[in-house]
């Protein structure tokens, strides 16, 4: 019988040590991970772990994804979510200068996408790297409740018109005009994205020569992940949870969704503004009959 694991990670900020006086305050985002953890609780998922601000950082994420997958055999499911600012390195090992639907990131930029943990960045090499330690035949489902856009690489992001988001939110009966009339993004300022790959340049070069090249990894597991928005968009953050995870709550309805991780992913983008469009992607060896399946069930 197949057994199902999950971590939730979930950010209300970062070390403004490493951040360079930046701590990327947050509100929903612990909230985010405990929900996603009860969620998976009720489909009985055997081990649930949680990791929450100053306990999630980079050596504690790897320990706990890694030590995931060393428990895990053919069929077993792992749900992994991740809750908090997302932002982007310089690519040093000339890995994003394709297009590449293995990365964080669905263009080529020349930039990792990252989730930025509390005591660095989490690159999207090292995810990578990690997926290629899961078993064959394997399941993992991501939900990453943040923004990887390209502000690095590209500039500003273009303004949202905030008084149009309201309008259809108020329009939907979701009580969020006023949030989106001022907003609370989870993308990490263009200003201090490049201050810190500035500072910590050295680091985050260190780090892309220490995991394995991408090409040389072989990912036999089958990972489908779900992000909160496409490149050139920011995730909302809320009062209760962000909006991504807020919408997927609404429409897993206390477990009565049925549909596969693919349909969940497109009813959520339904109701989701235009503003924020949660992107789909799988990485390894398609599982056909495993992505069919409902959605995040063992």
């Amino acid at each position: 019988m197949a057994t199902g694991f999950s971590l939730h990670i979930g950010l209300n900020s970062v070390s403004s040590r490493h951040y360079l006086g930046w701590s990327g305050e947050l509100v929903a985002c612990e909230n985010d991970a405990r929900d996603m953890a009860t969620l998976a609780q009720s489909l009985d998922y055997a081990e649930t772990k949680v990791l929450l601000t100053r306990a999630a950082t980079a050596k504690a994420v790897i320990a706990g994804i890694r030590g995931t997958a060393q428990k895990m055999a053919a069929g077993d499911a792992f749900l992994l979510t991740y809750s908090g600012h997302g932002g982007q390195v310089t690519d040093t090992n000339g890995d994003e200068a394709v297009r590449d639907y293995g990365e964080m990131g669905e263009k080529p930029d020349r930039k990792d996408e990252t989730w930025c943990l509390y005591d660095r960045q989490l690159i999207d090499d090292e995810l990578w790297a990690l997926w290629a330690e899961f078993p064959a035949r394997s399941r993992v489902f991501v939900h990453s409740d943040s923004c990887h856009s390209g502000t690095v690489s590209r500039g500003p992001l273009d303004e949202p018109d905030w008084d149009a988001v309201a309008g259809v939110d108020a329009a939907r009966g979701r009580g969020r005009a006023a949030r989106a009339a001022r907003p609370r993004t989870r993308d990490m300022p263009v200003h201090v994205a490049l201050e810190v790959q500035k500072a910590r340049a050295a680091t985050y070069a260190r780090i892309q020569r220490e995991v394995p090249p991408r090409e040389a990894n072989s990912v036999k597991a089958t990972v489908a992940l779900v992000s909160g928005c496409q490149d050139n968009q920011t995730s909302l953050d809320g009062d209760v949870n962000g909006l991504f995870t807020e919408t997927l709550l609404q429409v897993w309805d206390g477990g009565s969704y049925e549909g596969s991780f693919h349909d969940l992913r497109n009813q959520v983008v339904q109701l989701m503004p235009a503003t924020q469009t949660p992107n789909y992607y799988v990485v390894g060896r398609s599982n056909v009959r495993a992505l069919r399946r409902p959605a995040l069930r063992i």
